[in-house]
């Protein structure tokens, strides 16, 4: 087995860059408001990029989703919880949330597809025709 050495400038983040990460990724207190980041699972096909969210608790109706130039947002809310009962255990998110990707490719914003089923919202973003890949079949003479 080889060994490796290890480099801790490169293998590594300074506690001060692991705490802004966190709080970056966590919370965003913009206007005093809480926002989480909503938490995404994204991949990319021949023909289109897939995005899924878990946001259990959402009305479908009350999820925004733009896109404008190469940027994806996403933003909703999940309803607070009851004013008038008293919790044993509270820990479920509710609250805003938002989440914006840049997307590497041009998208058909024409064809976009958006289902929400079980608590998991899904995109589907395709590709437009100048980024698919083409196949171009030698022909022997």
């Amino acid at each position: 087995m080889a060994m490796t050495k290890v480099n801790p400038n490169r293998d590594y983040m300074t506690m001060r860059d692991f705490m802004n990460r966190f709080f970056e990724d966590t919370l965003d207190y913009s206007g005093g408001n809480r926002v989480a980041r909503l938490p995404l699972d994204a991949y990319t096909t021949e023909n289109e990029i897939v995005v899924t969210a878990s946001i259990p608790g959402a009305i479908p109706d009350e999820v925004e989703i733009t896109i404008e130039g190469d940027s994806l947002t996403i933003r909703g809310e999940i309803a607070p919880r009851l004013e008038n009962a008293s919790y044993i255990f509270s820990e479920r998110f509710h609250g805003q949330f938002s989440r914006t990707l840049q997307l590497n490719v041009p998208i058909d914003q024409e064809h976009i597809e958006a289902t929400f089923e079980n608590g998991i919202l899904t995109l589907v973003l395709p590709k437009t025709e100048e980024v698919r890949p083409k196949v171009i079949k030698v022909q022997a003479k």
